[in-house]
């Protein structure tokens, strides 16, 4: 059946599309968890109209993603990285790179490969509350970010919990001094925990204590914050990274370099609902 003009603006159809708006995202929500393979074979299912997985995939490349935007005044954000395979030509081993997500707290989540002024710069868009509560592990390329942020906003950089945790379980040594370590550093002693190890010369010690002192100013009161509902660790965005994995990464997943910022962008509105009516 022919439209005319007039008549697919008020539909709100697209120009030399024959699909209406409704099943174009009834589409993008389906792949947006699962291949276009199995995206074409849901939506046959669940519509009876067969749209094959090239089309999905072009649906997904020449849409226009809107970037999300936040109502409410942003207090806490945290950033990591994750890993999308490229595809590579035949007979060559897969690469894999990194992209950057952020995780606006009770807010949206974004992502972007190869493209960290652009991450930067929707994030200084935000309505960002100062102090900002930054939280990140112990990667340099995370804290680099951060400090790229407006510079007027006052930031409270905390470092992850769980990571510093992490790093001094890797000291090993007697578990009564871990465990007296852990308590003094869970009050933002650092200087009292360096001090535990004053009896004990290893290189593991020599690393761990090297760590503190680059992230001294980033080792807080944990206890306190804790305490005032602030968060101590980065699992919203280590939940956001995983979450957009179950799309990049699902099994045999290859993507050309030019299309992983789009399927992030579909990824990261489904997470957001973005695909709701």
């Amino acid at each position: 059946m022919s439209v005319s003009e007039r008549q697919g603006q008020r539909l709100g159809l697209k120009a030399r599309s024959q699909w209406s708006p409704y099943l174009e995202r009834c589409c993008l929500l389906v792949s947006a968890n699962e291949s276009y393979q199995r995206a074409a074979e849901d939506i046959a299912i669940l519509t009876g109209i067969r749209v094959s997985s090239s089309t999905q995939q072009r649906l997904v490349h020449r849409q226009e993603w809107a970037s999300p935007e936040i109502d409410g005044g942003v207090k806490e954000m945290s950033l990591d990285g994750g890993k999308v395979r490229l595809r590579t030509p035949l007979g060559e081993s897969s690469e894999w790179r990194d992209y950057k997500a952020v995780n606006l707290h009770q807010g949206a989540v974004n992502a972007y490969f190869r493209a960290n002024e652009r991450l930067v710069g929707w994030v200084n868009q935000q309505p960002l509350a100062s102090p900002l509560v930054c939280l990140g592990d112990g990667h340099d390329g995370i804290w680099n970010l951060f400090a790229q942020l407006d510079g007027a906003i006052k930031r409270l950089e905390i470092l992850d919990w769980y990571h510093l945790i992490e790093n001094l379980g890797k000291v090993g040594g007697s578990q009564a001094r871990l465990n007296a370590v852990e308590a003094r550093l869970w009050n933002g002693d650092v200087e009292g925990a360096v001090t535990l190890f004053d009896d004990w010369h290893h290189e593991r010690v020599e690393r761990f204590i090297a760590y503190l002192a680059k992230h001294r100013h980033r080792i807080v009161n944990y206890s306190y914050y804790q305490a005032e509902g602030v968060s101590i660790g980065s699992g919203e965005i280590e939940s956001t990274v995983k979450q957009i994995g179950r799309r990049l990464k699902i099994s045999g997943a290859q993507w050309h370099e030019d299309n992983v910022q789009q399927v992030l962008w579909q990824r990261c509105a489904y997470l957001n609902g973005g695909f709701s009516p």
